[in-house]
């Protein structure tokens, strides 16, 4: 090395310097300070240009060259070295957090600089004495969303837990989340947590888990290590929330103690037991049962509880009671709660577009448009009786049935499609307040919209099956069930990618029993509603009213004669 007195306006800065955004104006202006009393105490290290050029590009010590250009001075001393292998980055780094700490986004890019230059973190870790820990934090937080890296680079930086949601976020996710709260001009602020809160997603962590290393491996469970809790504790975790309960669930099932059964939480968190059952807070008893269930947090919990006495009946010798027919809970559904608003929002398009597409006849349409009428989810101002505020949108079907002088006139095709319109406005299977019921399954029955479903052959849907279920889907199709339910769901979905799968629980088939239970609910209600109370009236009355509504029904047939 040599010292050189050099104009400090020919230096040349280092397009990869550690740091990148702007120091804070404080301790550039005690550097100013300092330089017009005493000058360069340290001078700037720098080497000659290796890309064809006669000048010398800055090492280390940028923010010194810039105040003394501030400074007005005319010339420099510069430490003038060859250029090192690595471009000077791990020196740069050292530099520059001795005298003022670099921003958290510069240590982010600075790690991955000397990563991709050939450090390990663990060499890293030794020149920065740091812990290894540290260093897998803080590459973890260089995979941030470049977007967001740049406007945190500029001073507006989430907290702590804010910043840890988003970057165990996928960048998809990311991407999507900050295009929506992504800073205007209007407001440059961005709120991180609506950022954080829409990253967001349920952990169940491994140090809650009772099943071991092998159901996680056949529920395909992947844990992911938490690099910002505490280092003293287990902070592996899952985001996959539906296998991690089904591998508890299993276990449980494997681990049943004598009189055990498996039970279901609450609403509150709360065991539910037996009716008559008494919990039991102190030390069981061997006549006493066990119940292991699920709380909150996807925690196994045991509770013990006791059954009333049977009664003894005359006749019997008091035996036969059965202690292992006790059943606490139903058991684990083949199908997710997810699965099921998946199923809904199947069957609907498929009814919506075999009620657009599909051939039906008249008498089958006007059926269909009653039995519409007769949806959980339609809501009609009639001046019948009832106060409902619904159903505006059929508004625009019975204007078409008006021709261009206002009068209501229409052809039979202009009055298919305004029924078929009606139809598909009032027929839902979606799992939410539009759900029509039953007769969204009859209607679909009636005009074919199995032919009309999805492909439900694919990792969203099937990773809402359980696992009996997604072996049961193998049947007629060349694959086999793996060890893993990870893996048969793979082999499913690349099975189906050109074939065509709908779960047997998504059909338009209305189960028996069910349509029985309507139809006589129904008849039950339309009785009600046109009777009269039978404490008000009298024999004769209520035969006289029957009279009358049989003449009405008699008068409409006649009308549609």
């Amino acid at each position: 090395m040599e010292i050189k007195l050099i104009d400090p306006r020919a230096l040349v800065d280092n397009p990869d310097k550690a740091r990148r955004t702007k120091s804070s104006p404080q301790s550039d202006a005690l550097l100013l300070a300092t330089i017009r009393a005493v000058g360069i105490v340290q001078p700037p290290l720098v080497a000659p240009q290796i890309d064809g050029g006669n000048g010398f590009v800055i090492q280390h010590g940028h923010r010194r060259v810039k105040q003394a250009i501030t400074a007005g001075l005319e010339q420099i001393a510069v430490l003038v070295g060859e250029a090192e292998a690595d471009g000077g980055a791990m020196r740069s780094m050292v530099e520059n957090i001795a005298r003022e700490n670099l921003n958290p986004v510069d240590q982010w890019r600075a790690i991955e600089r000397l990563v991709a230059l050939g450090w390990t973190e663990e060499a890293i870790a030794v020149a920065l004495t740091l812990p290894v820990r540290q260093i897998k934090k803080l590459r973890l937080l260089a995979n941030v969303l470049p977007a967001m890296l740049d406007h945190m680079a500029k001073g507006d930086m989430p907290d702590e837990r804010q910043l840890r949601t988003i970057a165990a976020a996928s960048l998809e996710d990311q991407k999507e989340v900050w295009k929506a709260h992504k800073p205007t001009k209007g407001d440059p602020q961005v709120s991180w947590w609506t950022v954080a809160n829409g990253l967001a997603k349920t952990r169940m962590y491994a140090r809650d888990a009772s099943f071991g290393d092998e159901l996680a491996q056949a529920y395909g469970i992947a844990w992911v290590e938490d690099l910002f809790a505490p280092a003293d504790q287990d902070s592996r975790y899952t985001t996959d929330v539906e296998a991690f309960l089904g591998a508890q669930q299993e276990w449980m099932t494997q681990n049943l103690p004598k009189k055990g059964a498996v039970a279901e939480a609450n609403s509150w968190g709360e065991v539910k037991l037996p009716p008559k059952a008494e919990r039991v807070y102190g030390t069981p008893k061997k006549s006493d049962h066990t119940a292991m269930y699920l709380d909150r947090e996807g925690k196994v919990r045991t509770v013990h509880f006791r059954m009333p006495e049977a009664k003894k009946v005359k006749g019997t010798d008091g035996a036969g009671g059965d202690d292992e027919a006790l059943v606490v809970s139903k058991p684990r559904p083949d199908v997710t709660r997810k699965g099921i608003e998946m199923i809904g929002d199947l069957r609907t398009d498929a009814l919506h577009e075999a009620l657009s597409r599909a051939p039906i006849e008249d008498d089958t349409l006007l059926a269909l448009l009653v039995l519409a009428m007769a949806g959980q989810n339609v809501r009609v101002d009639s001046g019948a009786g009832g106060d409902f505020r619904f159903g505006g949108r059929f508004g625009r079907h019975a204007a078409s049935l008006f021709d261009a002088e206002s009068r209501f006139a229409f052809d039979i095709d202009t009055l298919r499609i305004a029924a078929r319109g009606v139809l598909i406005d009032v027929l839902s299977c979606r799992e939410n307040v539009s759900k029509s019921g039953i007769v969204a399954l009859v209607a679909g029955s009636a005009v074919g919209a199995d032919s009309f479903l999805a492909n439900m052959g694919t990792e969203d849907f099937l990773s809402c099956l359980s696992r009996p279920a997604l072996e049961a889907s193998c049947v007629d199709t060349p694959v086999l069930p793996r060890a893993r339910v990870k893996d048969t769901r793979a082999s499913l979905v690349e099975h189906f990618k050109e074939g065509h799968f709908v779960h047997p629980a998504a059909h338009f088939s209305p189960a028996q029993p069910a349509l029985v239970e309507w139809l006589a609910r129904s008849a039950v209600t339309e009785a009600d509603d046109d009777a009269p109370d039978d404490g008000d009236v009298t024999a004769e009355e209520q035969e006289a009213g029957g009279n009358a509504s049989d003449a009405v029904d008699e008068a409409y047939r006649e009308a549609a004669e």
